[in-house]
């Protein structure tokens, strides 16, 4: 069973897709993990991010698998390495080439082979899964995302106005949603949350319980 989690930055679409996977016992996939591992290795290997057809050969070779929610780069735990800021707008920027992400819709398929799976990410139900038996797209208000993403980066001891933040998300957003290459959007069929106002363990239910209702569904069908 294939569970697909779309959605914006900050809204809770990561820690959801990783707590419902455990509880349910599926292998998790972090889609933007894949582009961060490619990211940090085109930092690792002084690769200017602009040299289309490096960037592209890098991804072809790219060896990443995830444990328990970690993301294992060559046999090698990046977890940690691949969550700073440079790294994130360094993935953003690498994914804007069609060969890229055609690379790593592959390797994401690769990941999701013959298992039961939770994969979140920006097009994991419109490109990667289309066909996925339960797709979810998750949002929060620019606010709320901005208040969550303070929170986080002031208990790594990172100090940054909210108002910064705001305007960071808002380009992040304009960004995945108008690239040319698999644009953020709504999965059609999926089922649409908006998190402003519910804590993560409120997301987590109300997803299990919806995925849970499915089965139930597909069962009598």
């Amino acid at each position: 069973m294939i569970i697909t989690v779309d959605g914006t930055a900050g809204s809770g679409k990561s820690t959801t897709a990783k707590l419902v996977a455990q509880r349910l016992g599926y292998k998790y996939i972090d889609s933007g993990a894949t582009y961060r591992a490619l990211a940090f290795l085109v930092k690792k290997n002084g690769i200017d991010p602009k040299d289309e057809n490096e960037v592209v050969g890098l991804s072809e070779k790219l060896e990443l698998n995830f444990n328990e929610g970690r993301a294992i780069l060559d046999g090698e735990d990046v977890t940690e390495q691949i969550r700073n800021e440079e790294i994130g707008k360094l993935a953003s920027f690498c994914s804007i080439y069609k060969r890229v992400r055609e690379n790593m819709v592959a390797l994401q398929h690769r990941l999701a082979d013959e298992e039961n799976v939770v994969c979140e990410g920006r097009d994991i139900g419109t490109v990667v899964f289309p066909d996925a038996e339960v797709k979810f797209y998750i949002d929060a208000s620019i606010k709320e995302r901005a208040k969550r993403r303070r929170k986080e980066l002031l208990e790594r001891g990172i100090h940054k106005k909210t108002s910064d933040i705001e305007k960071d998300i808002g380009e992040r957003d304009l960004q995945d949603k108008t690239r040319v290459h698999s644009p953020l959007c709504v999965p059609e069929g999926a089922v649409v949350i908006n998190t402003t106002n519910l804590s993560i363990e409120e997301e987590v239910e109300e997803v299990i319980k919806i995925i849970k209702d499915s089965k139930i569904q597909r069962f009598k069908d």
